[in-house]
């Protein structure tokens, strides 16, 4: 195993690398080379650009980049750029943003836009003498990153607030300073973290001066200055609504008022069953990701302050909440999401920027409301599935496709299993039969001509 280690990898020309890791990691050398090298940007700079993303880049790892058209939201009509691999999620949210259009489309209502960090230290002393002196040390502190903030300042945003955290009933000695912030239409996470850093740094300098301490209070230890991925009031509201009659076309069996009672019903099952409401929610961010990955957005960090809001009373519970009343069906979603259309990603990634421009150049909370309509419009096309056909049915016919690519169907296959399985239940096994009768099918007039 010695002989596979490698130290400095990272200092290697990119073509090295492939040649390392194809030598010792791949079982036949040079397709592992040809099949990386393959998926290299035909433009240099573009993949120059794409390679410094991240560190031993070899190779583009490709998934499909689509559209979901007919998007009405605030009365803005959208094309919204997606990324994922999942077959029926695009075709899911083009159907509840064509569903919902001619009835109001989806209305936002951008709730918050504060990011937090904190500065955890160790201090040992008397919580009141310190949160005494938290005037002063304010003060101190928005002085001392001046530096940072001022340019973040012109643009309307900066630090909004500080406050002493007490965690010492807790952890021995745990103190926290909270920090809100305004990014604008940054993500702020660079921004932020060096506010923090710099806090640290001005907080030691500052406890170490008061007198009216103890020698032993005066000595403050920072253990970390780092931005939260929770930001609880940084959040969008999305909400479609119409009367229980316009959901007459909802469902074949259903008039409009028996398809708003069940959906309504399948909310509430998700709002008090943890076993549900993880899937529910994994469905929202099959829309939320998608759009926060074509954006040049964090989906990671997104997802982490969705999950943790939606455990914000100790349990986890859906993302979305429905009512039906007074003839009235309203659904609507809170989603926490902190984004950025400037910096970052968002224009260095050729994708990222063009997604930026079909979307027409939105500004944060702009984006935080697309893609919160996004989300809803994709939970509402899964429970819709799920209270009246079935979830499989449109999900297996996207699968389709793959399915026969996997079992090596061609073109004419494809089209026939198509035809063939309009009215019928696709699985695995199904079109792996169909094609083997194609097969045999193929195999007659060659063995009647013998």
């Amino acid at each position: 195993m010695q002989e596979k280690s490698i130290s400095g990898l990272h200092k290697l020309s990119k073509a090295e690398k492939i040649q390392w890791l194809a030598k010792n990691f791949s079982t036949d050398e040079s397709a592992t080379m040809a099949s990386l090298r393959s998926f290299w940007h035909e433009d240099a700079e573009i993949q120059h650009i794409l390679d410094g993303f991240s560190e031993n880049t070899l190779s583009n790892f490709v998934f499909p980049y689509g559209i979901a058209p007919n998007f009405l939201v605030d009365g803005q009509m959208y094309a919204v750029p997606m990324v994922i691999e999942e077959s029926s999620v695009v075709a899911a949210a083009a159907s509840a943003a064509k569903f919902w259009l001619n009835k109001g489309g989806f209305k936002t209502n951008v709730l918050g836009t504060t990011k937090l960090g904190q500065l955890h230290f160790s201090w040992k002393g008397d919580s009141a003498k310190f949160q005494a002196l938290m005037p002063a040390l304010s003060h101190t502190l928005l002085n001392d990153v001046r530096h940072i903030t001022s340019n973040m300042e012109k643009r309307g945003g900066g630090i909004s607030s500080i406050e002493l955290q007490d965690m010492s009933h807790l952890e021995a000695d745990y103190y926290q300073l909270k920090v809100g912030f305004q990014t604008c239409d940054s993500m702020g996470a660079n921004f932020i973290n060096s506010v923090l850093e710099e806090f640290g740094r001005s907080l030691q300098h500052f406890i170490s001066s008061q007198t009216s301490l103890s020698a032993s209070e005066r000595e403050v230890e920072v253990i970390m200055a780092i931005l939260s991925n929770y930001t609880p009031d940084c959040i969008v509201r999305a909400e479609v609504s119409c009367s229980v009659e316009q959901l007459d076309d909802a469902c074949i069996n259903l008039d409009g008022l028996g398809f708003a009672e069940k959906f309504a019903k399948a909310i509430r099952i998700a709002e008090i069953d943890p076993y549900r409401a993880t899937t529910h929610n994994k469905g929202i961010y099959n829309g939320v990701d998608a759009v926060v990955i074509a954006t040049g957005n964090d989906f990671r960090a997104t997802e982490a302050c969705g999950h943790t809001y939606a455990a914000r009373d100790g349990q986890y519970r859906s993302l979305s909440h429905c009512q039906v009343e007074n003839g009235v069906f309203t659904f609507w979603l809170d989603l926490p999401i902190a984004l950025g259309t400037v910096g970052g990603l968002t224009k260095l990634h050729p994708l990222a920027n063009l997604s930026l421009e079909i979307l027409g150049q939105p500004s944060a909370p702009e984006l935080m409301s697309i893609i919160a309509a996004t989300g809803l419009a994709q939970n509402f096309a899964a429970v819709r599935s799920l209270v009246t056909t079935g979830i499989q049915k449109g999900h297996m016919k996207m699968h389709l496709m793959n399915i026969l690519n996997h079992l090596g169907g061609d073109a004419d296959d494809c089209a026939a299993a198509v035809e063939y399985f309009q009215d019928r239940v696709v699985s695995f096994s199904a079109v792996r039969e169909f094609l083997d009768r194609r097969e045999e099918e193929k195999a007659k007039p060659a063995m009647n001509a013998m």
